[in-house]
């Protein structure tokens, strides 16, 4: 009996790991299939289905995402071509596949947005999509059945809604590299009554964040927690070294304090955005104005919000001094936040508590949202 119950939950715990494994690398929907149905909330709060398209003679299906570079490498091509296209009947529909539960901060360097459905809308809006975008990273289903492995992922259904054409956008993420336009050559074929020459391509891009992976960002944090965290005095020679910023990077300055509530409270945030973008040709210092006795209550606070980036400890001395060494704005109030272009020009400025979505969005701007 013992030997039964053993084989049998050895069964089940098989079962569940080919499940997961399923969910995770979903087999793409083959050439010839008809489109699965869908009920998936878009931006604009309305739900959608396949009958809400009913009346477009090919259906555009891509599969894309807010924080993907390749994605948004191709976000202003598929405007173009909805704006082109629409007119002949075509509908293209985005549907984001991503739990943005799985995606961890160092997957957002090259963006400003996660893949949340609020952070959808806001992406929506910033880049005016003329086309839907709907949500399926609640619990994926639609994506499971349809199997994108990248985003972006393109599915092309003719009239009846049978698959005619499934991959990439073109041959090229880069932009204005690309020299095969594959999307527009199948659906050209298809608006002709023609078959679809090459009805299947490989694609390129961001692998699909399935949300049994949210195990691997909490990792993340725990990542973090081994990294070292130090604070370092500094006078105002060191101060001026540093804000000059030979280092070829963009750098994010933080002047604070602990005594400073807003400080305080915008902290985790600017940790946060240091974990976003330290892989790329970026850095963050944190500026310290609390009393040099006080730097054992600062570390302790640091190390609390795992900054192990550069901490620097001015002290509560030469106050006006500090002022005229960094910005000329700066009226004095804590907190300050400076992003500085190599070379110590400074390219955005905050005084009082950040806005992260503004501060990310001005820190991509510079450093960029596409691979080179």
């Amino acid at each position: 009996m013992k030997s039964f119950k053993k084989n049998i939950l050895l069964l089940i715990l098989f079962g569940a790991l080919i499940n997961r494994v399923y969910a995770e690398n979903p087999k793409t929907l083959p050439i010839g299939s008809s489109a699965p149905d869908f009920s998936l909330k878009g931006v604009d709060d309305k739900t959608y289905t396949l009958e809400n398209f009913k009346d477009a003679n090919v259906l555009v299906i891509i599969f894309t995402c807010n924080h993907c570079p390749t994605a948004q490498a191709y976000e202003d091509r598929i405007i173009e071509f909805t704006q082109v296209y629409g007119a002949k009947g075509v509908q293209v529909v985005a549907i984001s596949p991503n739990s943005d539960a799985a995606i961890r901060l160092d997957e957002l360097g090259y963006t400003d947005l996660s893949d949340s459905f609020e952070e959808m809308k806001i992406r929506y809006k910033d880049k005016g999509y003329n086309f839907p975008y709907l949500y399926d990273g609640e619990n994926q289903a639609v994506s499971a059945q349809y199997g994108p492995v990248t985003t972006p992922h393109t599915f092309v259904f003719d009239r009846e809604r049978i698959l005619r054409y499934v991959g990439r956008i073109d041959d090229d993420e880069h932009i204005g590299r690309a020299k095969t336009s594959d999307l527009k050559n199948a659906v050209d074929e298809l608006l002709a009554g023609k078959a679809v020459t090459t009805p299947t391509t490989r694609t390129f891009g961001c692998s699909v964040k399935w949300k049994s992976k949210t195990d691997w960002k909490n990792h993340e944090v725990e990542e973090w927690a081994k990294e070292p965290v130090a604070l370092e005095e500094a006078n105002l020679d060191t101060l001026k070294s540093m804000l000059a910023n030979p280092s070829g990077k963009y750098r994010l300055v933080n002047f604070w304090a602990t005594w400073c509530g807003p400080c305080v409270a915008e902290f985790s945030a600017l940790v946060e955005t240091n974990k976003m973008y330290r892989n790329r040709e970026f850095d963050f210092v944190t500026v310290s104005l609390d009393a040099k006795q006080s730097a054992d209550n600062v570390q302790t606070f640091l190390r609390k919000k795992y900054a192990s980036n550069r901490n620097l400890l001015f002290g509560d001395a030469h106050k006006y001094d500090l002022m005229e060494a960094v910005d000329e704005e700066w009226q004095g109030a804590l907190p300050y936040t400076i992003l500085i272009a190599p070379g110590g020009e400074i390219v955005y400025r905050q005084m009082g508590i950040i806005d992260p979505l503004a501060l990310r969005k001005a820190i991509v701007k510079h450093i960029g949202r596409y691979y080179p």
